[in-house]
């Protein structure tokens, strides 16, 4: 019946975003969500650093009994993803910046991206954006500061709506027609980053296709859940609960929090 949970990871809260598409998609799949908001964000550490704590995330959810792993973030995808699926006999969905659909759907021949350091600085960023934007103006931004922000549930502040208008203004000086949405916890900004940009330019995240892949994985291994049991979700996180739970606040879902050293 493949009862086992989906696992998922992020740096934290934001790869929660990937986890509701993900149940929204799959409502007969259990899953295991692991915050490790202690650690937040991925972005400014070495890839040594964020080899490590992927390891340890990626073992905490194999002891759970996870029969796939979701790298809900895009530094920990682009930093270490062909070494988990090297060393783990599990399928592995990772999450990357949408630079290809932004690339292809342009009429301006600008597209701009907004990421952590940590992603935008990865081998794996650099060979997707040159296969795909050969012809095309991509005007990268770090969203340094914003992360944190979020984590720390100031997501309509003005601190963090101050270092958006800084981050975004000059993109759309630049003609930019698309925004690729390079970290997991950005979706959550969408209604401060339209009221910046306005409506004309098309915002692109990573949550829906993410979803989709899975669900081919799953079918492509024979792990799809065919039982009808109730469905159980468990989201662990190492510091304060208070606002994972906030931003799940909305969620029609039997799921649970649950504070955990990890």
């Amino acid at each position: 019946m493949n009862t086992q949970p989906i696992g998922l990871f992020d740096s934290g809260i934001g790869g929660t975003s990937i986890w509701q598409e993900v149940i929204k998609l799959l409502p007969h799949e259990n899953t295991i969500y692991l915050s490790d908001s202690k650690n937040a964000p991925y972005g400014e550490k070495t890839v040594e650093e964020i080899l490590q704590l992927s390891i340890k995330n990626t073992e905490l959810l194999l002891s759970k009994g996870c029969k796939l792993i979701i790298v809900a973030c895009n530094t920990a995808t682009t930093n270490t993803i062909s070494y988990l699926r090297k060393n783990y006999n599990v399928p592995f969905i990772g999450i990357e910046p949408a630079i290809k659909p932004a690339a292809l759907l342009s009429n301006t021949g600008s597209i701009g991206i907004l990421a952590t350091k940590g992603t935008l600085s990865s081998a794996l960023f650099a060979k997707t954006a040159q296969e795909y934007t050969k012809n095309i103006n991509v005007v990268e931004q770090d969203g340094e500061g914003l992360v944190k922000l979020i984590e720390s549930g100031k997501i309509h502040s003005e601190e963090l709506n101050a270092l958006l208008k800084k981050y975004l203004k000059p993109m759309v000086t630049q003609n930019i027609d698309h925004l690729v949405l390079g970290c997991t916890h950005y979706p959550y900004l969408i209604p401060s980053i339209k009221n910046i940009i306005g409506n004309t330019i098309k915002i692109i995240d990573s949550g829906e296709a993410v979803a989709k892949q899975t669900k081919t994985i799953l079918s492509q291994h024979n792990l799809l859940n065919t039982s009808r049991l109730q469905v159980k979700h468990y989201l662990y996180i190492n510091t304060e609960s208070s606002v994972l739970k906030s931003i799940l606040n909305n969620v029609n879902a039997n799921f649970r929090v649950e504070e955990m050293n990890f």
